[in-house]
């Protein structure tokens, strides 16, 4: 049965007239795709308890006040806080193997399908006050949901302490999918993951050792150590990750990869899983992919005014070769998918071919692939090329045979984009040499090369100025004079940056624009220092300018600048 619309429903509780109703429906299309609850909030519409009552009629449920409820503690123990903070809830009830929560977004029906995966119950959905469910969760869940009380809580199961002492290798499949499937365990992985899409961490890394076991997250691309659990609990775990990546858990002897797809706060979140074998167990590496958190608009990629519009021009030309070049974990891949995204328009076909394919974009055709079946960037380029496109990703030049396609198609009408490994721009003209592309048709192809890097960003919350000592001026290649007048910050370490002293990143940017004078040097087969000082003549900023003009700007740290950042030799 179609679902009864809000306004309507409003309209029957007496909530509001036909003008109203009329006025907030205005309203709603000025406010970029806010509901239209939400709007009405006002005194001269309806309160929070009446849009309640309304939201519970319109999905089928009942409407409650947690004022005075009094929940048992095994009920609210089944949620941890990061999970009440991340989806908004208030667990109410258990009964059997369903379990009852209180949300003020009954809407969002990825919730329930969520929580059911992760806590292993059915998920009934009741509606509550936005106000009474904020209060509750301040008041009932404690801020510190102590990751360490989930791990002693792991750490003193009898199941999985008994468990410890049978040899993995002769445990039958439903010993290990009972452990994987203990309360403990679930609680435990829960929270890991929860606390990596909360702090926007790219990876999440679990390492058996013969004498402990390390559970780690990669933020802002920096590894941080979260307490170890005991190491009785690496397989288990592991487990418990093979199960809901579908992998296959009688098999230890064999990498695998598999994928676990869920929903945060709305948005999707895919963990990428590769489990590899060692000597003391499985090593876990979980990518994780927040499609909320990744923007793939130029726009808000922090490249200088002047390089975001020669880089504008130079995508939408009609052919040529647009290389992005960094180490991996440099957000190459982002910078491209934010061109295509800008590019991707009606009249325009776009193919891309990613190993694997990170982001999918409406509107562009993406192939990925698959070296055990042969599908490889080169094979799958050559089909590509049959299918008619405009524009071309191919998200690495691995070899030679890749580079040479990827010219082809150019010289054919085509615009490429792809990605290489060098560490800044005129050092790629090098890489292509070595790879057998001739000078001849890197001049008649490639037309603009970007390098990229990204630097953790200082903390705004524990910014302070400092005096740089003569190590760093060293290590900068800069004299006191230089720096006269120019301020150096650092981030002092506070709760915001979990004592960092950063939070978040930003990139630094090399564009190189293939003229004619560079060209002319290319084809007489110059050094790479000739490429690179006369780009620089030219107008082009290194990431070692970049960097410094970052921090001089208080963004980021003399630090950082030279750790991602290399000198000229």
């Amino acid at each position: 049965m179609a679902l009864k619309k809000l306004g309507q429903i409003l309209l029957d509780l007496g909530l509001v007239d036909e003008m109203k109703l009329e006025t907030l429906l205005e309203e709603q299309k000025t406010r970029d795709g806010q509901l239209l609850g939400q709007i009405g909030l006002q005194p001269e519409y309806f309160s929070d308890e009446q849009l309640g009552e309304a939201l519970a009629e319109q999905w089928n449920t009942e409407f409650i006040s947690l004022e005075g409820r009094k929940i048992p503690q095994e009920v609210l123990q089944l949620v941890s806080n990061t999970m009440a903070q991340l989806y908004r809830i208030v667990p109410i009830d258990l009964t059997g193997d369903t379990l009852t929560i209180a949300s003020y977004e009954p809407q969002k029906l990825h919730i329930a399908d969520e929580l059911k995966v992760l806590l292993g119950l059915n998920v009934r959905v009741v509606v509550a006050t936005e106000t009474e469910i904020s209060k509750f969760v301040k008041k009932n869940f404690e801020d510190e949901d102590s990751i360490l009380g989930l791990i002693e809580q792991a750490d003193s199961d009898a199941d999985l302490k008994a468990a410890a002492n049978i040899d993995v290798e002769k445990m039958d499949i439903a010993s290990a999918e009972a452990l994987a499937e203990s309360a403990p365990v679930r609680k435990l992985l829960n929270m890991v993951l929860l606390m990596a899409v909360k702090e926007n961490a790219s990876d999440i890394h679990f390492e058996p050792f013969e004498d402990k076991f390390r559970i780690r997250i990669k933020a802002d691309g920096v590894l941080q150590e979260i307490p170890d659990p005991s190491p009785h609990l690496s397989f288990a775990i592991t487990t418990r990750i093979k199960v809901l990546s579908n992998l296959d858990i009688a098999e230890r002897r064999l990498p695998q990869d598999g994928r676990i797809e869920l929903m945060s706060g709305g948005n999707p979140v895919e963990f990428r899983v590769s489990v590899l074998p060692t000597l003391f167990g499985e090593s876990v590496v979980m990518r994780v992919l927040d499609r909320g958190v990744v923007s793939l608009n130029l726009e808000k990629l922090g490249m200088d005014a002047d390089i975001l519009a020669k880089f504008r021009e130079m995508i939408y030309r009609p052919n040529g070769i647009i290389l992005v070049t960094g180490p991996t974990g440099s957000g190459k891949t982002t910078t491209l998918y934010s061109a295509l995204s800008e590019l991707n328009d009606i009249e325009e076909k776009l193919i891309t071919t990613e190993d694997p394919v990170e982001y999918d974009i409406d509107g562009i055709v993406q192939v990925p692939i698959d070296s055990d079946i042969g599908v490889t960037f080169a094979a799958a380029l050559r089909a590509i090329l049959r299918q008619d496109p405009d524009r071309i990703l191919v998200g690495e030049i691995r070899d030679t045979e890749t580079a040479e396609i990827a010219v082809q198609a150019s010289l054919t009408g085509h615009m490429v984009f792809s990605t290489l490994h060098t560490n800044d721009a005129p050092s790629t003209i090098t890489r292509l040499r070595d790879m057998g592309v001739p000078p001849f048709l890197i001049t008649a192809t490639v037309e603009a090369i970007m390098a990229q890097r990204l630097v953790r960003r200082i903390c705004s919350r524990c910014k302070e100025e400092i005096l740089p000592d003569a190590d760093m001026l060293a290590d900068l290649e800069l004299t006191s004079d230089e720096v006269v007048g120019k301020k150096f910050y650092r981030g002092k370490g506070c709760d915001t940056c979990r004592g960092t002293g950063y939070k978040g990143r930003l990139g630094l940017y090399e564009f190189m624009v293939m003229n004619d004078e560079i060209r002319e040097l290319v084809a007489r087969n110059a050094s790479t220092e000739e490429i690179r000082d006369l780009a620089r003549k030219h107008g082009m900023v290194t990431l070692r300018d970049s960097g410094m003009r970052n921090m001089f700007l208080g963004n980021t740290t003399a630090d950082e600048v030279i750790r991602e950042t290399i000198l000229e030799a």
